[in-house]
């Protein structure tokens, strides 16, 4: 077991890893804000086991920062990566505080947590798409807008260049015209 980490600055929220994460492993993020766990809770003072997943091997999901779990689990998922296991250890404060939650959980009670991260994921409906990722979309845009703009530029040049070239035909006949001399009201030599 690795060693003992005070995540709240005050005692409140203990982690010691139990299993550590592979280094390539993801964490939660803004953009990975939902995380699934397996965990099992234990009252610190007697061990009893008050909530598991782990009997029926269900996941827990929840959206971290959004209030749907005790403020120990927000402070401690957020520090941990896909395939870690921690054991976290949560006072009152930080867990169901002077009103417990009855019947398992007694007032004042400190709680001790084993949890694995097992997935962390996008909100539903939302898009995975980091801003760096959106910056390359929008240069490669830029890019193709560019290409595109030359193009026209070169088409619009040429254009040009054949209209010259046209109009440089059509003086150049009408100049050896005159210099040929036909036409009515010219007279012939004698």
């Amino acid at each position: 077991m690795g060693d003992e980490v005070d995540l709240s600055g005050d005692g409140g929220v203990l982690k010691q890893i139990v299993r550590r994460a592979k280094p390539d492993a993801i964490a939660p993020s803004d953009d990975f804000p939902v995380v699934d766990v397996h965990y099992e809770g234990t009252l610190a003072e007697d061990g009893k086991v008050f909530d598991t997943t782990r009997e029926d091997n269900l996941v827990f999901s929840f959206e971290l920062g959004s209030g749907s779990v005790i403020r120990s689990w927000d402070i401690a998922l957020k520090t941990m990566k896909v395939g870690e296991v921690a054991k976290i250890t949560c006072k009152p404060e930080y867990a169901y505080g002077s009103g417990g939650s009855p019947p398992d959980i007694p007032p004042d009670a400190t709680l001790i947590f084993e949890v694995e991260l097992v997935a962390c994921r996008p909100r539903k409906g939302a898009s995975v798409g980091s801003v760096s990722e959106d910056r390359a979309r929008l240069e490669d845009l830029k890019k193709q807008r560019e290409i595109a703009a030359a193009a026209k530029e070169d088409d619009k040049k040429k254009r040009e260049e054949a209209k010259a070239a046209a109009a440089a035909r059509i003086q150049a006949k009408l100049d050896a015209k005159k210099g040929q001399g036909k036409g009515k009201g010219k007279g012939k030599s004698k």
